[in-house]
């Protein structure tokens, strides 16, 4: 069994034993950006003298929470602008050869969630599959993607992305250390991670930090610059601050108050998320990939059946005018007038309207762009859990607990797990860890063909068989790449 105290350039680092892998929590991996550090590039991580016990989750990046949020997730409160931290995992047997590693990138809309999920915990996949398994925190919502730079250059746009970034720069510099190998990265995030990972393929201060991409339920996402500007003023107006170095002495919680009413100018949906800002993110990252910006970079993407049905209500159905609305930030407006009367207004065609627009359509200009410059794989995730009132069915994060193997966080809630559940999520864990292992995510019992334009093979990951299907719902697909005109 290996040591729990590991020396890196910066400091010794002393983990934990749990749930049959090590485990470091809560390591800096940038100084805390606050202070006149709020709203700038991270700064890397000082040393540190002695040895650190890094046993306990670093705090979560400020966000909006509520009640029903706090019950589900009592770690929300622990909140603090200080929370630029990340979680090792490793496997318990040293290993003689560098181990491959995986970078997790949490969701949560650019404003919300936090590494430390229990759904996110690497300690199964570490013990599967003989990888080191690292998430971490980034700052999040106005803290992350305000964008101030074109009032003062002083000020750095994108910081979220940036704090990413800095982490991947972490890991590069010190992941050895645990046993893990630099030149065998991967990187992989959900909804809002997953865009993020879009983002790094597109940057240029993320190029040769990893060597392959898994994309869960987001593809390019990505503010224009203009209506950044048009964000920046809306919320100095709101929060009452006059310059960007006014912000300064603004209370976290105000910041946070102020993100909601964003909303008046972006639409309901991402009201803060990555800005187009020519430097940072130099152009949106579905055009940027286009141009082969992640050449050689292997990408394992896919979507959810039922992605839309996490977001829609039947008390919150939208009406004609906000789809319009929605769509018009995608596409010139007659076309989304157009667009928009194809979906009716029942619960069932709002949610089918969400998984199309937002989820498969751009998960398919995504994978078919770096289809030219590398291998890609696409999935669809068909699987659910029994009795669930959420994931009952394949919605928005479904897949999340099978490709971690933590189904049993739902078993000690009270929900069975089917065989067949436990099944899917082997062969999910299976193929995600040959991805992350060797670059392709073929198993000895699953023969996952890449994706092409010709053959669209989807790989279907469903109760009780998963399956290829060769170019799923072809006539919407090809209605949804043409615009439905």
């Amino acid at each position: 069994m290996r040591e729990s105290i590991v020396h890196t350039s910066l400091g010794a680092l002393e983990g934990t034993h749990e749930h049959g892998a090590f485990v470091w929590k809560g390591i800096p991996y940038a100084e805390p950006p606050t202070e006149n550090l709020r709203f700038k590039s991270p700064v890397p991580v000082k040393a540190w003298e002695g040895v650190r016990k890094e046993q306990s989750f670093g705090p979560v990046c400020p966000q909006y929470v509520n009640d029903s949020m706090v019950a589900q997730d009592p770690k929300v409160l622990d909140q603090s602008e200080d929370c630029l931290y990340l979680t090792i995992w490793t496997p318990e047997a040293p290993s003689e050869k560098p181990l491959p590693v995986v970078v997790w990138i949490h969701g949560g809309a650019f404003v919300g969630g936090h590494s430390s999920n229990p759904l996110y915990h690497g300690n199964a996949l570490a013990k599967r599959g003989n990888v080191i398994v690292v998430s971490f925190n980034y700052r999040l919502g106005a803290l992350g993607f305000l964008n101030l730079s074109h009032l003062d250059a002083a000020y750095t746009p994108n910081a979220g992305l940036l704090d990413q970034v800095e982490a991947l720069n972490w890991v590069q510099s010190h992941i050895a250390s645990f046993g893990g190998d630099p030149a065998n990265v991967t990187i992989m995030g959900e909804s809002a991670g997953s865009m993020s990972v879009a983002a790094l393929l597109a940057m240029p201060a993320a190029k040769g930090l990893f060597s392959k991409a898994i994309m869960q339920s987001g593809a390019s996402q990505a503010m224009p610059l203009q209506l950044s500007k048009q964000v920046t003023s809306y919320f100095l107006t709101q929060i009452g601050a006059d310059t960007p170095d006014s912000l300064a002495n603004v209370s976290v919680s105000d910041l946070v108050a102020a993100q909601g009413k964003v909303a008046d100018i972006t639409g309901p949906l991402l009201t803060f998320q990555p800005v187009i800002d020519g430097n940072v993110l130099p152009l949106e990252p579905q055009q940027a990939i286009a141009d082969g910006a992640a050449k050689d970079i292997p990408l394992l993407l896919g979507t959810n059946q039922d992605e839309g049905a996490f977001f829609i209500r039947e008390d919150n159905l939208l009406e004609e005018q906000e789809i319009v609305r929605i769509l018009a930030t995608e596409m010139p407006e007659p076309q989304a007038e157009v667009v928009a009367k194809k979906y009716s207004s029942s619960h069932a065609s709002q949610a089918q309207f969400i998984t199309d627009l937002y989820f498969w359509r751009t998960s398919l200009q995504f994978i078919e762009a770096q289809s030219h410059f590398a291998p890609v794989w696409m999935y669809r995730f068909d699987g659910y859990i029994q009795g669930h009132p959420l994931f009952g069915e394949p919605v928005h994060a479904a897949e999340i607990p099978f490709v971690f193997g933590q189904l049993g966080v739902f078993q000690q809630l009270g929900f069975p797990i089917t065989e067949e559940a436990m099944a899917l999520s082997s062969r999910m864990q299976d193929a995600w860890l040959a991805f992350i292992q060797q670059g392709s995510p073929s198993t000895a019992a699953l023969n996952w063909g890449g994706y092409t334009t010709e053959t669209r093979a989807t790989m279907v990951f469903a109760e009780p068989t998963t399956h290829h299907v060769f170019d799923p719902d072809a006539e919407k697909r090809a209605a949804l790449m043409r615009g439905w005109v």
